[in-house]
């Protein structure tokens, strides 16, 4: 087994963050819509910054949670064809994969530096934040997507496993151990 690189296993660890992080959002998200239920079946209140709240929290939750995902190789994927190739053509198709995730948060965050600079100083409707704080985690995360889909693919280049500091000891239905 190759070894990974020290940036490569604590890039690992800073997205594995994001996977916690993603857990607090969608605990703080239920929390806010069982808040604003009762809130307006019990109070007759209805509580607007509760629902954009709930909102960023559900941005937050997909974009910090997708870096370790696409790290681990484990995006929805259908892998009957990849799992049925020789390895050298499960190596390629994998390498195709991680260059269009690649291109993917290249996408993400050439919209990000045209739409934050304009509507980022807008703020939102009901918690009075700016945009580019509302839209700070898909960034930062847009981000991660990204250092993380670059790390696989110079990695699968090198010859190394490209989800190996990602790695999470599993039994052999998929499931951790």
């Amino acid at each position: 087994m190759t070894r990974d690189t020290p940036g490569r296993v604590s890039l690992a660890r800073l997205v594995q963050c994001g996977i916690w992080l993603g857990m607090a959002l969608l605990a703080l998200m239920a929390f806010l819509v069982v808040l604003q239920v009762a809130a307006r079946n019990f109070l007759d209140l209805g509580l607007p910054w509760a629902d954009e709240l709930a909102r960023f929290s559900c941005i937050g939750l997909v974009f910090l949670s997708v870096p370790c995902l696409a790290g681990r190789q484990v995006l929805v994927a259908v892998t009957m064809l990849p799992d049925m190739s020789p390895k050298g053509v499960r190596k390629a198709m994998t390498l195709i994969a991680d260059l269009a995730t690649l291109a993917f948060a290249a996408l993400m965050l050439w919209s990000f530096a045209e739409f934050l600079p304009r509507a980022g100083k807008f703020l939102t409707p009901a918690m009075q934040v700016p945009n580019w704080i509302y839209y700070s985690l898909a960034l930062t995360g847009s981000l991660f997507l990204a250092a993380v889909a670059l790390t696989r693919v110079v990695s699968a280049l090198r010859g190394r496993l490209p989800g190996a500091a990602y790695h999470d000891n599993r039994d052999e239905t998929g499931l951790p151990i």
